[in-house]
């Protein structure tokens, strides 16, 4: 497969996937919108493990692996879909931009990687400017969107936990398989939650909701997921980061301009600042000794 057509298309998935998230629920609900996509995730990577005679062993750490899996499949997924009902699209893409972030705040003491540097702390504390300035606008919006934000930023971080704890456990264990493992878990408890909450099947089924869910369930799950992990096998982890940096930026766009949703310029000028600290944690050392190379040639 071709690296940067993969690359491509995990911007591409990644960009229109909240968008998706927010369709999927408008109709059925938000509970089966997210049942849905599972229960169709699930069966594909299931079949998919079963077609390349993938390894899927149950020993005691792919178990904690599948459960770190579920962590971000069921906890993260479902504050996302709920916060869905009142957050634009463009900024569950933006606040997920943090992940990066809190990812590697979690791989200190869980993975012993290196300590913080002050860019990468200057660049944590930009960002964190910017999710002010973004909950400082959403106050116009009224209490649901405040509401949302929190369940996003706690989605962010059961999310960023879960990618940490899986590279503790899973190992040599395949990525698919992890993800079905996962997805093993997460979805009898979608399944679960929603016979608590809801319970009822929908009225209807919009042609809309139902087309987000089967390119939610197939694309933003199996092959997004899968050409994802293809291009950190290919790709620097900077340039593999800079994934985060461009799809808010699609994400944004698409939202304005397909699903008509008004973002004010504190929001805009939130989300710069959340992407631009992300920028700095992630580039702004290579940038400062490029810098300080160039001085020292003058």
């Amino acid at each position: 497969m071709s690296v940067p057509a993969a690359y491509l298309g995990v911007v591409l998935i990644w960009s229109t996937t909240p968008l998706a998230v927010k369709w999927s629920g408008e109709g059925p609900g938000f509970l089966f919108g997210a049942l849905g996509r599972m229960g169709l995730a699930t069966l594909l990577c299931l079949v998919a493990v079963a077609i390349f005679r993938l390894e899927f062993p149950w020993h005691r750490e792919a178990r904690r692996a599948y459960l770190s899996g579920a962590l971000g499949a069921y906890g993260a997924m479902l504050l996302i879909y709920w916060a869905a009902q009142y957050v634009p699209s463009g900024i569950i893409s933006v606040l997920f931009g943090l992940s990066p972030l809190l990812t590697a705040l979690f791989a200190q003491p869980l993975l012993g990687e290196r300590a913080f540097t002050p860019m990468r702390l200057f660049g944590m504390l930009v960002g964190l400017a910017g999710l002010i300035a973004i909950f400082g606008a959403s106050f116009s919006f009224g209490q649901q969107m405040m509401a949302g934000l929190v369940a996003l930023c706690a989605a962010v971080v059961l999310q960023s936990l879960s990618l940490v704890l899986i590279k503790r456990h899973a190992g040599a264990i395949p990525s698919l398989s992890v993800t079905s493992g996962a997805l093993l878990i997460a979805t009898p408890l979608f399944f679960l939650t929603w016979l608590a909450f809801d319970h009822h099947l929908p009225a209807e089924l919009p042609a809309r909701a139902v087309a987000s869910i089967v390119y939610l369930g197939i694309i933003g799950s199996v092959v997004g997921f899968t050409l994802f992990f293809y291009v950190l096998k290919h790709v620097s982890a900077h340039g593999s980061a800079l994934i985060m940096l461009m799809t808010p930026v699609f994400a944004l766009l698409l939202g304005a301009f397909v699903n008509h949703e008004h973002l004010s310029a504190r929001v805009w000028a939130g989300a710069a600042l959340v992407l631009f600290g992300l920028a700095l944690h992630q580039w702004g050392e290579l940038f400062g000794r490029l810098m300080a190379q160039r001085a020292g040639n003058r």
